[in-house]
């Protein structure tokens, strides 16, 4: 958990869970596995629990964090708020209960943007009309590449507010990509020893969809061995757009 983050697109980060496991290739180099085992490693309590060597690894078993719940609450100040940067929220081992708890906990904090993000899109569409989803919550689904585009499609079945994509790390075009019902797109390229290089007409291709479509576009990086080494211009400007906040007081009713 982090009251700031350094992550372009969000300003804090909350993890009720930590912990995942591999399922597709955009998981390969998978920054959060990394730094769990560092995290063990320091002796962080909440990275104790190993995850099976073959999909996970050490301190990246899922593990549900019920103290951690009440976090957003203590928070004052209103803030776009990336909800399990460590982990996936609706990853099997999550219990609906808990997810549902998430959730309750977002609704009383309207003064915050949640901003979820998971790889377990079908998941996320069978239970996504067995949670109440309040205003300030964006719902979104990472796709790497053109194999993962059923996420949007499931993406497209939840009453989220704003609903948005992350094609990060871009690992292919996506030149099939349809953009009805999605109000944000997020891409970039893989950083870390082991990055694969990402074409700048991969990007060029997602970034003219959304222009046609009139789809907020947010450029995070061409990555590289470290996230900055590329830099994060697109032809010649730096691509920032994102949909427009709807701040709440906890105080004021959601109703018009």
């Amino acid at each position: 958990m982090a009251d700031r983050s350094r992550i372009e697109w969000t300003e804090a980060t909350w993890n009720p869970t930590t912990g995942c496991d591999k399922i597709s290739s955009g998981c390969d180099n998978c920054y959060a596995l990394t730094m769990s085992a560092r995290l063990k490693a320091m002796g962080k309590v909440k990275y104790q629990n190993d995850g099976d060597p073959r999909t996970s690894g050490p301190g990246f078993g899922l593990t549900t964090h019920p103290d951690a719940l009440e976090l957003p609450l203590k928070w004052r100040s209103p803030r776009v708020v990336f909800v399990n940067s460590m982990s996936d929220l609706f990853h099997a081992r999550v219990p609906r209960s808990f997810i549902g708890r998430v959730f309750e906990v977002m609704a009383e904090t309207p003064q915050h943007t949640y901003q979820i993000l998971t790889k377990r899109a079908r998941r996320l569409a069978s239970i996504a009309d067995d949670l109440t989803w309040p205003h300030n919550v964006w719902m979104g689904v990472s796709v790497e590449d053109s194999s993962q585009l059923h996420r949007v499609d499931d993406l497209r079945k939840t009453p989220a507010q704003v609903r948005f994509l992350s094609c990060e790390p871009l690992l292919g075009p996506l030149d099939e990509l349809n953009l009805q019902d999605i109000h944000w797109v997020i891409a970039g390229g893989e950083s870390g020893p082991q990055h694969r290089p990402v074409d700048a007409d991969w990007v060029r291709g997602i970034r003219d969809k959304c222009t046609e479509a009139s789809v907020p576009f947010f450029f995070k990086q061409w990555g590289g061995r470290t996230p900055k080494a590329g830099g994060r211009t697109l032809d010649g400007r730096t691509w920032d757009d994102q949909p427009q906040r709807k701040v709440l007081s906890t105080t004021q009713s959601e109703e018009p």
